[in-house]
């Protein structure tokens, strides 16, 4: 894990956790407290209240702990699926598994954290472990 203590730019953690997904790097918060992670972006620890947050690049190894389906027409880009994944690092977040059917996307299988490009914008998706970019 590569780790950064720099203040956060106006805006505050949720801006520059964005600019990092811009520039291709996914990124959680560390507290240097209770030395746990910390996910959605914040300004304290949920865990312990402390203010001592810094910025550092998670293993990008996960689990999907659910998953679902949201179902659209073909001509609105088909169905996809909507995946909760628990982090090595012991946060969850939200996301999806890219480049597989909806329907092959199982709680239990192991992924890997992948920043992408969707349209203009940076997207982080997940890869199951093993399958190549």
């Amino acid at each position: 894990m590569t780790q950064s203590n720099a203040p956060d730019p106006a805006g505050g953690p949720e801006k520059t956790y964005f600019d990092a997904l811009r520039a291709g790097t996914f990124q959680i918060q560390h507290c240097g407290d209770c030395q746990r992670h910390v996910f959605y972006p914040r300004m304290v620890c949920p865990h312990c209240g402390s203010g001592v947050l810094s910025w550092v690049q998670p293993s990008g190894k996960g689990t999907v702990y659910s998953t679902t389906i949201v179902r659209r027409k073909p001509e609105a880009g088909g169905d996809y699926n909507v995946a909760l994944i628990d982090l090595a690092e012991g946060v969850r977040l939200m996301s999806r598994v890219h480049n597989m059917a909806p329907a092959d996307v199982a709680i239990g299988m192991a992924v890997r954290a992948e920043v992408i490009r969707q349209g203009d914008e940076p997207l982080l998706v997940f890869r199951r472990e093993g399958d190549q970019a």
